[in-house]
């Protein structure tokens, strides 16, 4: 399936089994309104469905990944509802995808656009890029999923501080504390981003996509729960053709030709 379309806020492009999904108000920092959400929604509602599509790549056109919220176009009298209808459906969608997603953050990101990264699988960072939680400048909370997220990653105490000072935290620090996979050189961000990408398209995505599950859903479990769950989808993994191609490729010495199936 080739995923296109005549899109005003975002830009797609597809790479042998890698989709690139390039949010692209460059005027704006990339901001999201509400033509960019439906346009994400569009894509992903297509990405569920594509047996072509085995990685995701999210990044942000010019100079910054995203500022978030485009308050210009935002009904402040209803923000829960912007939330439930726009932000809660892409955190949901994001994490639950059964490919690989990476976060390409090459500049700011701010708000529910930096939740959203971190939301990603695998995050790499241009080291000129920087996280901020802009929530408390406006006397909001943090949405997009970071007030789980975060802590998770990086502690209570830090994500506290975090939310309620809207410090940024440089690529770099972020990379400290864990918050993302790796921060690397800006000219060399896109390129390392493509190979890993690549990389795992080609890998039994079926497989990655249980772990992601199996890890996600750690996060509210007790280890006895947690090894049912490993049990039961060992088991499903082991039904795949995926599993048969990769005994086969190790028994016989050769390089496994993963399908996703």
């Amino acid at each position: 399936m080739n995923i296109s379309g005549d899109f005003k806020a975002i830009e797609v492009a597809q790479d042998e089994g890698v989709l690139w999904l390039t949010m692209n108000r460059p005027d704006k920092l990339n901001s999201f309104n509400v033509e960019m959400h439906g346009e994400i929604r569009d894509v992903l509602a297509r990405v569920q469905v594509s047996t072509d599509v085995r990685c995701l790549v999210i990044t942000g056109a010019g100079r910054g990944f995203s500022a978030g919220q485009d308050l210009a176009d935002l009904d402040m009298s209803a923000l829960g509802d912007v939330v439930e209808q726009h932000y809660n459906p892409l955190l949901r969608t994001i994490t639950s995808l059964k490919i690989p997603v990476i976060a390409c953050v090459n500049g700011v990101a701010a708000g529910a656009a930096a939740n959203l990264a971190l939301a990603c699988d695998i995050v790499l960072a241009a080291r000129s890029a920087k996280f901020i939680q802009p929530f408390s400048q406006l006397g909001l909370v943090p949405d997009g999923g970071g007030t789980w997220t975060l802590p998770r990653l990086i502690g209570l105490a830090r994500a506290t501080a975090l939310c309620m000072t809207a410090e940024p935290v440089s690529a770099e620090r972020a990379e400290q504390w864990g918050m993302i996979w790796r921060c690397v050189d800006d000219q060399q961000l896109l390129s390392e981003t493509s190979v890993l990408a690549h990389r795992l398209a080609t890998q039994a995505t079926t497989g990655l996509a249980f772990t992601k599950q199996l890890l996600r859903l750690s996060q509210t479990r007790t280890l006895d729960e947690q090894l049912d769950l490993e049990r039961d989808y060992q088991q499903a993994a082991s039904k795949t053709e995926d599993f048969a191609e990769g005994v086969d490729a190790f028994l016989n010495k050769r390089i496994p030709t993963f399908t996703g199936r």
